[in-house]
């Protein structure tokens, strides 16, 4: 074997990973957050306003592309619940699209089952398995987004404090942090301020975006602007409170999770050694493994040892989260 050809070819493979990898880099930071904040500034500069809007100036949600699936769709129970997940997860699916995509994911898991040999529990095992994953896709993509948003709020309430203190009115306050901002604050924001500029009250486009957005702290801060507006008050240093209360939250959060990392840990090694020990004794003896699936007494098992495992999970998961 001649080395010299090996080395070579890493070298080329490098040196084109290295050019994928600049071209990446480039397109990333032209379209970065801050690409875009500069945007922003030179729009709202020539006065272009309106080349961007966050919402439309109809505030129905389309269930699908299709009124007849739509108007299906609305009979449906439980599919607000649906669109209210797509809402708070910040993705721009329909309800259609999201159970055509939980249909595809529970036929790949049955697809997945037929291939390995499985009997029919299997099949129904890996096919709730697939239809699971898009929910649970959505749901961590939620709370990523909830997450991002609280540790910018307060950033956030500190630049409409000052921007209140130098003069500026609430609303102006709304649009500074919708321009200056990352997302996906800003497009709560900015959806709040157009909300108001089409004529809506501003209770209620701050309670839209506390629906939109179920976290504490932005609750917190909507009530605080709702009581005031009522009963009056110095707003900039109550917003100033806020945002060093959330500050002190997320620093006691962030040692708390810290402290209870061992546990998660362990929630989730005890939770995927079984299906890791599982799949490794199915791979080398697969008729090790079948009497499980095919006798009823092994299914009785299987089913009593997942509801064991459930039960665990969840024992773990409330000791280890706690409540600030």
């Amino acid at each position: 074997m001649d080395y010299r050809l090996i080395v070579f070819g890493l070298c080329v493979f490098g040196a084109v990973a290295l050019l994928v990898w600049g071209i990446y880099s480039s397109v990333h930071n032209v379209k970065g957050e801050q690409a875009k904040r500069v945007a922003r500034r030179l729009r709202n500069a020539i006065g272009d306003d309106g080349a961007e809007l966050a919402v439309s100036i109809t505030k129905d949600r389309m269930l699908s592309q299709d009124p007849e699936i739509h108007r299906l769709l609305l009979r449906v129970p439980g599919m607000h619940v649906l669109d209210q997940l797509l809402l708070q997860s910040g993705r721009s699916w329909t309800a259609a699209r999201l159970l055509m995509i939980i249909g595809l994911s529970a036929l790949a898991g049955v697809v997945i089952a037929m291939a390995l040999g499985l009997p029919w529990s299997g099949w129904l095992v890996m096919g709730v398995c697939g239809a699971l994953i898009p929910w649970w896709y959505l749901n961590r993509a939620k709370a990523s987004r909830i997450t991002r948003i609280e540790l910018l709020l307060p950033d956030a309430l500190d630049m409409m404090s000052r921007a209140m203190k130098a003069g500026h009115a609430f609303p102006t306050a709304l649009k500074m942090v919708a321009d200056e901002m990352p997302m996906p604050l800003s497009a709560e924001f900015r959806a709040v301020f157009d909300e108001v500029n089409f004529g809506i009250a501003m209770p209620d486009a701050l309670m839209g975006m506390a629906q939109r957005v179920p976290s504490a702290d932005l609750r917190y801060f909507v009530v605080a602007v709702l009581i005031q507006r009522e009963t009056g008050g110095n707003l900039t240093e109550l917003l100033a409170s806020i945002s060093a209360i959330i500050r002190d939250r997320l620093r006691l959060l962030a040692q708390v999770r810290v402290m209870s990392a061992e546990g998660r840990m362990s929630a989730w090694v005890l939770g995927s050694l079984p299906f890791a020990v599982g799949g490794m004794m199915f791979a080398f003896n697969r008729d090790f493994l079948n009497i499980l699936f095919i006798d009823p007494q092994g299914q009785r098992m299987l089913m009593g040892a997942a509801g064991l495992m459930v039960v665990g999970f969840l024992v773990i998961r409330k000791v280890t989260k706690i409540r600030i």
